[in-house]
């Protein structure tokens, strides 16, 4: 089974330098393991997923106009997500405020090429089906 993602879990991106966190606003009024739970709309860029360092993706217009200001060398820029979709695929058999819930498993699609995956889901008491 997978294990239910809270505020606070750290999320990887395959463009991104650094780790980063998922922010989890408290408006389902669900908690688990002490921490507000996630859902597959909790994928909104800069207030629930915050940025990766430096991104690497020739996608990012940014990286693309270093990178050819740079001669052709990969020059990375500071990530800003561009998430435009949930998360996929969620717990549907698990509903918070009618949205499937988050597990360790989803992924969320950057616009930018990267691919964003939980690494820590902030809890390890509360199991999804």
């Amino acid at each position: 089974m997978a294990i239910q993602v809270v505020n606070g879990a750290m999320l990887a991106c395959t463009m991104g330098a650094a780790p980063s966190s998922l922010v989890v606003l408290p408006t389902n009024r669900t908690m688990a393991g002490g921490m507000p739970a996630a859902t597959i709309m909790d994928f909104a860029p800069m207030v629930n997923i915050m940025p990766f360092g430096m991104c690497m993706s020739i996608a990012n217009p940014t990286v693309a106009s270093a990178t050819a200001a740079a001669l052709g060398v990969l020059t990375p820029m500071p990530c800003i997500p561009a998430t435009v979709a949930p998360w996929v695929p969620g717990a549907p058999t698990v509903l918070l405020g009618s949205m499937p819930a988050l597990d360790n498993n989803c992924k969320c699609m950057c616009a930018y090429a990267g691919v964003i995956s939980v690494t820590v889901p902030g809890q390890v008491t509360v199991m999804v089906p």
